[in-house]
């Protein structure tokens, strides 16, 4: 059976707390969008704001491949005239073929927020959509608040329907606006329109959809309680967006929709796109992936403990509910101190090392791992600095350098009405028989580190040029003991090409901050296949 997804992350969504979208931004998502094969996308409302306005004229100029752009309103005015209306008019000069119109479906709304009657409030949805009918528009009309509604006053709320539908509405949107029902109301309530409206079980007669919130936790159970009970158009935003805690998520909508229940929603090709758009569009909200989102979260399939890895690297069906290939993510193998020797093993195929399970190294590393976890180590958040430890226990392995000494000096100062610093590093390192002193000054410790470190090694390694910082991130392991506590520090670098995270822990913050950057120069050079190399200890002096 086909369902009509219909996405509102352009409207809704950005609604959310912390989101702000430009006209980039929405036209970056609705492309996406329309590359995933999302039916309808509803694109802003058309005169409440010129950036809404931009943006459907933009879509005029390169219109969309696959998706229906829709033009968002309310009904009209109290006691206007629809044709005079200039909402509606803003509606008109979007120039989509499709239009969602919101009315109240709640008596407590039309006298307490419209402040009309109830009489008025059904001509205003009435004359709306006629009028746009009128002027070629197909109509899908939101019944706002409609839950809340029915259990108030049911005989009104089911009324604002009929007067939907005899006004010439193809879709009809029960929309559970207060996010407050449970999926049990859902399926009975739409069972009681059907009761109700008998004209809706006609096969040409306007079909019923669904618009959930999700304040009380249930609004992907309410879209699926909606369409198991007959509705069969979906409306929610990507990864959740939306006013309060949100909309029903597409992103987890649709798999279980499709892979789960069996209904048409995109194509195969499309569905693998799913969890890349998810990832798209929270980079362009500027909000962080949720890691543990179902099915499209970097941990929906990642496996820790050593007896689910041993079963998955069997059989991945002993601990995952699809294949992560379908929605575009992929099986991950997280390595900590809760691994086994199968977490090893993965690893080893992963980095090109040669380990068979009997191998006694295996356990070695194994036994490192489980010690340096303990002590505040936290590998699965950086697999590079994981990498070199495993090499670090191997029998073919090499230093590149030895630190001698390091020391840094911080300087704080007055400027104008505002404190400044500044920071200098000098390093001394073994390499290749010599021993080399570097000073190098930064805005901080962990630049000047790096920048002493820098000046030592590009000589020999000139590939270290080409080395960035992007992320450097803190925190304290134990709190509890104040500036005494232990500091995990993780940065991130980039050749350019490729992106790796090492880590160092120490009660010391320069100490963990140069474990962490001396580690990403050292992985970065074996990528660059200079040699094989370990972790590098540090002395303060």
């Amino acid at each position: 059976m086909k369902l009509w997804l219909y996405d509102t992350t352009l409207r809704d969504g950005s609604q959310a707390e912390g989101i702000s979208l430009s006209l980039a931004d929405k036209l970056k998502i609705a492309r996406q969008l329309d590359a995933l094969g999302i039916p309808f996308i509803e694109g802003g409302w058309p005169g409440a704001n010129p950036k809404d306005v931009q943006f459907f004229w933009k879509l005029q100029e390169e219109p969309l491949q696959r998706s229906e752009v829709v033009a968002f309103c309310s009904t009209r005015r109290p006691h206007k005239i629809a044709a005079a209306d200039p909402m509606l008019q803003a509606i008109l000069s979007a120039g989509t073929s499709w239009v969602t119109i919101f009315g109240k479906s709640w008596d407590l709304h039309v006298t307490a927020s419209l402040k009309t009657s109830l009489a008025e409030n059904l001509a205003m949805i009435r004359d709306s959509i006629a009028y746009l009918v009128s002027q070629g528009r197909r109509v899908i009309y939101d019944a706002e608040h409609w839950f809340d509604g029915y259990k108030f006053n049911s005989e009104y709320a089911l009324e604002t329907l009929k007067t939907a539908i005899a006004a010439g509405a193809e879709w009809l949107v029960l929309c559970d606006t207060n996010g407050g029902t449970l999926p049990h109301e859902i399926s009975q309530v739409m069972q009681d329109i059907y009761q109700e409206i008998p004209e809706l079980n006609h096969p040409d007669a306007p079909q019923l959809g669904i618009h959930a919130h999700n304040d009380s936790g249930t609004a992907v159970a309410n879209a699926i309680a909606a369409v198991g009970a007959g509705a069969t158009m979906v409306q929610g935003t990507i990864n959740g967006y939306g006013e309060r805690c949100g909309n029903a998520n597409l992103c987890t909508l649709i798999p279980n929709l499709q892979l789960k229940l069996g209904y048409d929603c995109l194509t195969e090709p499309q569905l693998a796109q799913l969890t890349q758009t998810s990832r798209i569009v929270s980079e362009t909200v500027n909000f962080p992936p949720e890691e543990r989102s179902p099915f499209v979260g970097t941990s929906a399939f990642a496996h820790k403990g050593g007896i689910h890895v041993s079963a998955v690297a069997k059989n991945p069906l002993t601990y995952e509910h699809i294949v992560p290939e379908a929605i575009g993510n992929q099986r991950r193998i997280v390595i900590s101190d809760q691994s086994g020797l199968s977490n090893v093993l993965h690893y080893a195929q992963k980095f090109g090392i040669d380990l068979e399970k009997e191998d006694p190294r295996c356990r070695k590393i194994l036994e490192r791992l489980k010690i340096l976890e303990n002590q505040g180590y936290h590998f699965e958040a950086a697999e590079a600095s994981f990498e070199l430890m495993m090499r670090s226990q191997l029998d073919d392995y090499a230093p590149l350098f030895q630190l001698q000494t390091c020391q840094v000096h911080c300087h704080l100062y007055q400027e104008s009405d505002s404190t400044a610093s500044s920071a200098v590093a000098t390093i001394k390192v073994a390499l290749n028989g010599k021993q080399l002193l570097e000073v190098s000054e930064g805005n901080g410790p962990v630049s000047a580190l790096d920048g002493a470190l820098r000046k030592a090694l590009t000589e020999f390694y000139p590939a270290i040029a080409e080395f960035r910082l992007t992320d450097y991130k803190v925190r304290i392991l134990d709190g509890t003991l104040g500036t005494a506590a232990k500091t995990r520090v993780l940065v991130s670098s980039s050749n350019g090409k490729q992106t790796w995270t090492t880590l160092g822990v120490s009660s010391n913050i320069i100490d963990a901050s140069y474990q962490a950057v001396v580690e990403g120069i050292e992985y970065g050079l074996l990528l660059n296949s200079f040699c094989k190399i370990p972790e590098t200890k540090i002395e303060i002096g």
